[in-house]
């Protein structure tokens, strides 16, 4: 039997950390399961887990209240959906990747161009898309 970790690592994990390192990250994921997985994961590649949430109100406390460099999130977690989380994330310009097991359709309208990562997925495959979305932040010309 598999288990959440084989799954999210993969058998070719050797992506450098290069940009992500010291990078503070917030999970929001309602699978404790794969919730630890990211932890663990994430952690071994330098990101620092500023803060793991399994529902929206908690995620939308640390959203609020930390100093965040990208978040990962669920579309759906548990019943809710993520929309007031990613909207609290875009107004505070912090940069965000989805993970969801329905592809787009499930995304918030008001962020359906963002990174998307579909489960399940590999440890280079979410590091790539974590490190997509940080540069194209840093590449976004600022407003004169």
């Amino acid at each position: 039997m598999s288990s959440a970790k084989d799954h999210l690592v993969g058998a070719n994990s050797t992506l450098s950390a290069e940009g992500l390192a010291g990078r503070r990250i917030l999970i929001v994921e309602d699978d404790p399961f794969i919730a630890l997985a990211l932890e663990e994961m994430l952690s071994e590649h330098g990101l620092i887990v500023a803060g793991a949430a399994k529902n929206v109100a908690s995620a939308l406390h640390l959203a609020a209240s930390e100093r965040l460099d990208i978040a990962l999130l669920d579309v759906n977690v548990g019943p809710e959906k993520i929309d007031p989380v990613a909207d609290l994330l875009a107004g505070r310009d912090c940069p965000f990747v989805f993970t969801t097991g329905y592809g787009r359709a499930g995304l918030p309208e008001a962020h359906a161009s963002r990174a998307i990562v579909e489960k399940p997925f590999y440890t280079d495959e979410l590091m790539n898309a974590l490190r997509d979305e940080l540069r194209r932040v840093a590449h976004k010309p600022s407003p004169d």
